[in-house]
């Protein structure tokens, strides 16, 4: 069985949004942007004083691979990728150990250490231009979903894509034996500038592989037992981030998503803050386990 969840966050510290898959295996993911409603109230000459811009480079280096402008620049009718979004490439705020976003992803890979140790193996370099079936053919995404049309995605040519979320790795990551996983990277989707959307953010993806003889010996089917395992995972996780606070589930619904869950937590006593959302079995997804051998 597999289970996944995740946690999208549209301003720093705040919304998160989850998913989880199953039979057989346990994803997440934390979305942060780049922006927050803070630095939105700005004015513009203030921003021009404060920011700093980091000079675009001609030639990056991603996940190993060396990539030039052109590579992602293309003289080709399907590219829609503008040179401000290029200009974010290799950034990699993430793995920035004092960048809130990298003090956040290590938090999170504290708690993972301290309750689950050496079960994770961690990928925080993987290149974000991947294949269009990478990005939506592995995640079970319809052909005709909205999400992959050039005003949602960042197309390099018709069958390559800035990745739009860190599931992109996730299938890519199973063929090659790992069973425990975390992926933390920048994703892209073509969303308009306001205070809690910005086309570029960051998501930490994970992923656990689940066997009968797990749910078996607890008396339980596989859907109940890591439904369960999920949430006694990320209650845990929202006390490690954020202190004893008080939190509720909350059924809800989402596409691909059966059964779907949010919870929510009050932090600081004036906010309801949604921290996980769209816990979902994708049970079209061909991923068993049978007896501790793996079927696709």
């Amino acid at each position: 069985m597999a289970t996944a969840f995740s946690f999208a966050q549209t301003i720093l510290f705040s919304k998160t949004s989850l998913s989880i898959r199953t039979n057989g295996l346990r994803s997440f993911s934390f979305c942060l942007p780049f922006s927050s409603s803070s630095a939105a109230s700005l004015s513009s000459d203030k921003l021009q004083s404060k920011k700093w811009r980091q000079p675009v480079a001609s030639v990056l280096e991603l996940g190993g691979v060396k990539i030039a402008k052109d590579d992602v620049l293309r003289d080709d009718p399907t590219n829609n990728v503008p040179d401000t979004i290029f200009a974010k490439l290799g950034m990699q705020l993430h793995r920035r150990d004092q960048h809130p976003i990298g003090i956040l992803k290590n938090a999170i890979y504290e708690y993972f250490d301290t309750n689950y140790s050496n079960q994770f193996d961690k990928f925080d370099n993987l290149c974000p231009i991947v294949s269009v079936k990478e990005n939506f053919d592995d995640v079970l995404v319809p052909a005709d979903h909205v999400s992959r049309s050039y005003n949602d995605t960042y197309y390099v040519d018709a069958q390559t894509v800035l990745r739009c979320h860190t599931s992109a790795h996730q299938a890519e990551l199973l063929r090659r034996g790992h069973t425990h996983f975390l992926v933390t990277g920048d994703v892209y989707r073509r969303d308009s500038i306001d205070s809690t959307h910005y086309p570029v953010f960051h998501q930490m993806e994970g992923v656990c592989v689940f066997s009968p003889s797990d749910w078996e010996a607890s008396g339980t089917d596989g859907t109940t037992y890591v439904a369960g395992d999920l949430k006694k995972c990320l209650e845990g996780l929202a006390r490690h981030l954020f202190g004893a606070v008080e939190m509720r589930w909350v059924d809800t619904y989402f596409p691909f998503t059966n059964p779907s869950f949010e919870l929510e937590i009050f932090f600081q006593v004036t906010e309801i803050y949604t921290l996980c959302r769209s816990m979902s079995y994708f049970l079209k997804q061909v991923t068993t386990y049978k007896n501790g051998t793996h079927t696709r």
